[in-house]
């Protein structure tokens, strides 16, 4: 693949990411934004690498729109974000992409919001559960819906020649 195509799809799957993070539905006392399916699809069809930098930049995206609710807390999101979307990425070139969806949607679920345990409270662990678990399993369907199609179609095109 080229250095422009790849530059171009980047350039692409970041806007797409910020459009995804524009897109807010509320759900008690978070909201779940769709930032991070246009980074799923970036880890499967461009790399790891590029998917956690567009997964990280979605978030910070989705943070801002939001208000920064939690503040500096969002670059160690950022940070969680970019290492569960890149290990995401390793997992589906290593075996399927459903694989590398359950394991982003476990992590995003449990482990991400693990250290504000910690550091806020208890209660807002157990509460956020809910709405990071919507969201990720959201963002998870519609890249399952949609990357065998895209796929094919960019080997039908010639993108990764």
């Amino acid at each position: 693949m080229s250095s422009l195509k790849k530059q171009t799809f980047i350039i692409l799957f970041f806007g797409l990411s910020a459009i995804g993070a524009a897109i807010k539905i509320p759900l008690g006392i978070s909201s779940i934004a769709l930032d991070s399916a246009p980074a799923l699809l970036a880890t499967i069809l461009l790399g790891p690498i590029y998917g956690a930098i567009i997964g990280a930049g979605g978030h910070f995206i989705s943070a801002y729109l939001g208000g920064l609710p939690l503040g500096a807390f969002h670059l160690l999101i950022a940070l969680e974000m970019g290492v569960i979307i890149y290990l995401t990425g390793v997992l589906c070139k290593k075996g399927t992409p459903i694989i590398g969806l359950c394991f982003f949607i476990i992590c995003s679920t449990v482990v991400a919001p693990l250290p504000f345990y910690f550091i806020l409270t208890s209660a807002f662990y157990w509460t956020i559960l809910f709405p990071l678990f919507v969201g990720s399993t959201l963002n998870s369907i519609i890249v399952a819906a949609i990357y065998k199609p895209l796929q094919g179609y960019l080997n039908r095109t010639g993108f990764y020649a």
